[in-house]
């Protein structure tokens, strides 16, 4: 299959670009699209044979349900038995964003796969010129997890996706690099109080100014295995090819590491802020200023698979704390080191 990347932008006309996703989608087919968060990978959400193509070129696991992404939030209603009044204060406060609410779903509307046995699905509205255009264009709910082959770090640029699935779908819409970096946040309100299910952009504390408490689940909580109701919640994500080590953000200690693992005959990558650029490692990807959440998120993918570019055999990731968005910094670095800390 021949993959085409075309440059969809305002200050273009990209009519024939939308035109033939549009046709893509309605014939079964899959389409890469970017968001605000990171580049997904769509099918009709209520055609089944659609949606398997997205499991089939991920390389994808059947039982990790996918995201509904919708163009407006009337169209919520024809999927969900019931909006609860906490997620329709939150789609009002937060839609367009990245924001998923996972609630009730309509019975068989939706592609068995999207929902993978389950009786409730996530959607959002993405916060993206290229993606509502292609919603609104469409008039169909798209379900779309991140545009990378499974467990790999998740794509912020349309080269991401070109490097991971070029052969394997037809269109990719380029639309530059996204802004925030890392995916939604997953909210279940069909439970009281909601609970986070995967951490992103809007945090707890932003949640919580709205509709009050909200449950941000412990590290041991989050590894349970049971059937995950959000994608990220049951296997190995964001990984590069060489092993990840998370670090204290010390100067001193990561000295002293990258020292000790060069003694070992390893080749360090290092990400961390730009205080660190002369302690020594062999590769430096800087995250921006020390405590600069932002630049963090939007940087970390994009630093990941940069490492697989470059001859490291271990990549050191200073970490953050996990106040604000840092709560969703640190779930991905964690799940990209697996879990695993440099210790002296």
């Amino acid at each position: 299959m021949e993959t085409i990347r075309m440059l969809v932008d305002n200050n273009l006309n990209c009519e024939k670009s939308y035109a033939q996703a549009v046709d893509l989608l309605n014939d079964g087919e899959v389409v890469a699209f970017p968001t605000e968060t990171v580049y997904g990978l769509g099918a009709v959400a209520t055609d089944e044979k659609g949606v398997r193509k997205i499991f089939e070129a991920k390389g994808r696991p059947s039982d990790n349900p996918l995201i509904v992404h919708i163009g407006t939030i009337e169209e919520v209603s024809n999927f969900i038995e019931e909006i609860p009044e906490n997620a329709l204060k939150l789609m009002n406060t937060f839609w367009p964003g990245p924001l998923t609410v996972i609630m009730k779903a309509k019975k068989g509307l939706l592609a068995p796969s999207v929902t993978a046995g389950l009786t409730t699905v996530g959607m959002r509205m993405p916060n993206h010129d290229v993606a509502l255009q292609l919603l609104r264009k469409l008039k169909k709910p798209v379900a779309a997890p991140s545009a990378n082959r499974s467990g790999k770090p998740s794509p912020t640029k349309a080269i991401h996706v070109e490097e991971d699935l070029q052969g394997r779908i037809p269109l990719i819409l380029d639309g530059g690099a996204t802004g925030i970096g890392i995916e939604s946040t997953v909210l279940d309100v069909t439970v009281n109080p909601p609970v986070i299910l995967r951490p992103g952009g809007v945090t707890k504390e932003m949640l919580e100014e709205v509709i009050g408490e909200v449950i941000q689940p412990t590290k041991s909580q989050e590894t349970l295995d049971t059937t995950p109701k959000a994608p990220g919640m049951k296997y190995t994500h964001y990984a590069p090819n060489a092993p990840v080590l998370l670090i204290e953000s010390d100067q001193a200690f990561v000295g002293e590491a990258i020292h000790e693992l060069r003694n070992e005959g390893h080749k360090i990558a290092l990400l961390a802020p730009l205080s660190f650029e002369n302690i020594g490692a062999d590769y430096f990807f800087p995250y921006g200023d020390e405590g600069d959440k932002e630049m963090m998120s939007s940087k970390l993918y994009d630093d990941l698979r940069a490492c697989d570019k470059t001859e490291a055999t271990i990549i050191l990731a200073t970490t953050t704390s996990t106040e604000g968005v840092g709560a969703a910094i640190m779930n991905r670095l964690e799940k990209a080191a697996g879990g695993k800390w440099y210790n002296r």
